[in-house]
């Protein structure tokens, strides 16, 4: 009767006698240059990167190992060669206000340039400042100046001697400055010569000391007013000359950058300033001047107040920017403004601003991981109000805002980026269902998928693939039997025989591990044999655990019977995942039946160590119950179910349909075989559920099965639907061949009850009556017993 429910040799692993490989090697094959089975999230990408609305940026999806970086980065390099580099960006001073300096644009890769011959014009004028000022036509013009501005003092001055003169009064000079004292034959007369004058007389003389000294008064106002005229023109006279020769040296330095209106501006800011510090540059160029001193001190502040600090710098770079921050921290990707200790103060300037990741992103992109930003909130909001805003402050990080120190406040950069963050499914959904912010800005979700479907034209793209690993990792080529082991491997990933998994990272390391293998055989070529030993030593590698598990079924510590048949009892499949290593090993599942409280009682669920997913199995197990066997009549019976020796956390419902075998089993007394291990989620009409790590269970009960020996009798039984999954290692494959272990297919409750007790199921009439000599029919029966002595209880 179960002979038609085992499935075939040839159904256990995909065959590959049809692949369409013809070569000799893969160094036959051209390297693939296409992108195998992301239609979709290519696509998506490239909707995204054409489109130039607000808000069109890019969340990539998929699981690790897809390649989902590494093709966006070359899909989105090979976007922006077509497009515009853009222009350089610099920092200079404000002159007006050092703490907001000012941006400046500059002509795609000529910012390093510019800033070069600032300096070079910095130190044109250290040269030849001094000499313009120490030249013979300056120095005439000066004396000049000063020579006429001496001559003004002397006439004036004569002027007002003369009037004294003729008051006999003469101007004397003191320590205090000028004074006029009265005089008597040629000499000053004493204050206490004139306390002897008469009134009339002593009157008469200070009325002429006040004349004098009104003249004298009007006269210094007078020089004050020749001094300032001289100051003037002597400044004037400077100004001509040095605004000459700014403008001169200039034109020469900067002959370039004629047609950039920002570099114009700034180099007519920087004439003026210098303009209105002559003195302070003139005595800043001293020659005589210690560097530490206050002269050499104004130097090196001067020459860094015109220094222009190149944020970004284009040159060599072809199209638009493509930038991938693997460490998008505040700083990294806003940038940052330095500081510099001097005497327990931190300074800072425009020359220690840098730029972040976004402004070397500007007019063109920047791939981010999105797990760094949401360990970093600040960090994410500010990036979607600097994209929303579409405008860039670099400003302190948050961890530095509460120093007491001055800080800069640089203008705000225009910015126009596309984002690309690259993450997880579940990152996104959660953004986008708690982040209103989210929806508006990253508009385009590209989905890279896991797997594609095994076609011919799918089978000659991997083999390309191949090629392309083993050329850009110089490995040695693979024969047809060495790729048909890797798609079958791609196959075992994809968890189906008629898939190929896109998980290319993982399948590039077992291309460099068979290769591995191959070099220790002195192989010219990597074959199937070598693929196959580095899944065999990789496997072992990393298998410690499940060893030191398989030792406790060879020893008996974990209780399983392989052999012979028990009421209640069925042999249950987990799968444990440590890190990449999944393998599986069976577990008993029992269950007892009896009068009482009607239900079942989840022994794991009362202990708190089950999910919830495996308690819904609980209750889908019931539903059936109820379904199949109280049409007629309440149900008056407890069950109890558990996992024997489980003593961690359990979850899932693969195992539900095992539950309730042994469920039936309890009930009708018919025992289960125990060389059959059971694995199937089920519905509440019967119906048996595809599950994963279908290859796992089955080959992690042969492992128990072969260690204590083979008999025949032992097999899994798995659901239908995952007979496409099936990719089991090779010696599961000739056991099953050689008749020594077998493997079974159901698509229902009853189908897998008849399997396991050799007993059909039966099926009920119009009555909802089960036939005698079946398993349903026996339960019936007991639970029939159940309800009619509970009735007797009852009365």
């Amino acid at each position: 009767m179960i002979e038609k429910f085992r499935v075939k040799t040839t159904d256990l692993i995909r065959q590959c006698a049809d692949d369409p490989f013809d070569f000799i090697t893969t160094n036959d094959l051209d390297p693939l240059d296409i992108v195998i089975g992301q239609r979709r999230a290519v696509e998506a990408i490239q909707f995204g990167l054409e489109m130039t609305g607000p808000g069109y940026n890019i969340f990539i999806t998929g699981y690790e190992g897809t390649g989902k970086t590494t093709i966006t980065r070359e899909i989105l390099t090979a976007f922006a060669k077509n497009q515009d580099t853009p222009e350089d960006l610099c920092l200079v001073n404000n002159f007006d206000d050092p703490y907001c300096p000012r941006a400046m644009k500059l002509p795609t890769g000529s910012a390093v340039f510019f800033s070069r011959r600032m300096t070079e014009f910095i130190e044109t004028l250290k040269i030849k400042l001094p000499q313009a000022f120490d030249n013979k036509s300056f120095q005439e013009k000066q004396d000049r100046i000063q020579k006429e501005y001496i001559q003004k003092q002397e006439q004036l001055m004569s002027q007002v001697e003369a009037f004294a003169a003729k008051l006999d009064i003469g101007i004397v000079e003191t320590e205090q400055g000028y004074q006029a004292v009265p005089m008597k034959d040629g000499a000053p007369v004493s204050p206490e010569q004139l306390k002897e004058y008469d009134p009339d007389t002593k009157a008469a003389v200070e009325e002429n000391l006040a004349q004098v000294q009104a003249q004298m008064n009007d006269l210094f106002k007078e020089m004050q007013n020749q001094a300032k005229k001289i100051q003037q023109n002597f400044q004037d006279m400077v100004a001509a000359m040095a605004d000459i020769m700014f403008a001169e040296e200039m034109d020469l330095a900067f002959a370039d950058f004629k047609t950039c209106p920002q570099a114009r501006q700034f180099l007519e800011d920087a004439k003026k300033d210098m303009k209105d510090n002559i003195p302070l540059l003139l005595k800043s160029l001293d020659a005589e001047a210690e560097k530490g001193s206050e002269a050499g001190g104004m130097s090196a502040f001067l020459e860094k107040r015109y220094q222009v600090n190149v944020l970004v710098d284009r040159r060599g770079e072809h199209g638009a920017p493509v930038i991938f921050e693997p460490a998008p921290t505040f700083q990294n990707l806003f940038g940052k403004i330095e500081r510099i200790p001097a005497k327990g103060v931190a300074s800072t300037d425009f020359t220690m601003v840098q730029a972040g990741a976004l402004l070397r992103a500007d007019k063109g992109f920047l791939m981010l991981e999105i797990d760094f930003l949401m360990r970093n909130p600040v960090v994410w909001e500010t990036l979607k109000t600097t994209l929303q805003n579409k405008t860039l402050y670099i400003q302190d990080a948050p961890d530095q805002t509460g120093m007491v120190m001055a800080s800069l406040r640089p203008d705000p950069i225009p910015l126009d980026v596309k984002v690309i963050l690259v993450g997880r499914y579940d990152i996104f959904l959660a953004l986008q269902g708690s982040d209103p912010k989210f929806n508006k800005i990253f508009k385009v979700r590209a989905d890279f998928d896991h797997e594609v479907d095994l076609d011919q034209e799918n089978l000659r793209n991997y083999a390309r693939f191949v090629a392309r690993a083993c050329k850009s990792e110089k490995l040695p080529p693979f024969t047809p039997c060495g790729v048909s082991a890797i798609v079958a491997y791609g196959s075992r990933i994809a968890e189906n025989k008629y898939k190929l998994s896109l998980r290319f990272g993982r399948i590039l390391d077992m291309l460099k591990e068979a290769a591995f293998w191959a070099k220790k055989d002195r192989a010219t070529a990597v074959s199937g044999n070598h693929v196959v030993q580095a899944q065999d030593a990789c496997r072992f590698r990393h298998n410690l655990f499940e060893e030191k598990i398989q030792e406790k079924y060879d020893d008996h510590s974990i209780l399983i019977d392989l052999t012979g048949s028990v009421v209640g009892q069925v042999n249950a499949l987990a799968v444990y995942q440590i890190g990449d290593l999944a393998f599986g090993r069976p577990s008993r599942i029992t269950a007892e039946s009896y009068m009482g409280k009607p239900g079942i009682i989840n022994v794991e669920h009362e202990a708190e160590l089950s999910g919830q997913t495996h308690h819904k199995g609980m209750m889908i197990v019931a539903g059936y119950l109820g379904r199949m066997f109280a049409q007629n009549y309440p149900l008056s019976v407890s069950v109890s179910i558990t996992f024997e020796q489980s003593y961690g956390g359990i979850d899932g419902d693969s195992a539900s349909s095992t539950e309730l075998y042994a469920v039936l089993s309890s009930l009708s007394g018919y025992p289960v075989r125990q060389g059959i291990a059971v694995t199937g989620s089920v519905s509440q009409k019967g119906e048996i559920q595809s599950i994963g790590g279908v290859n796992e269970k089955i080959e992690g009960f042969f492992d128990v099965c072969a260690a204590r020996g083979l008999t025949g009798d032992q097999g899994v039984m798995i659901p239908s639907a995952n007979v496409n999954n099936l990719m089991v290692k090779k010696a599961v494959q000739d056991a099953v061949h050689q008749g020594l272990f077998h493997i079974y297919q159901v698509s229902s409750i009853e189908q897998g009850i008849a399997v396991l007790t050799g007993v059909p199921a039966g099926r009920a009439d119009e009555n909802f009556v089960f036939p005698e000599g079946t398993v349903f029919g026996a339960v019936q029966a007991k639970l029939k017993r159940f309800h009619d002595r509970s009735l007797q209880c009852n009365r």
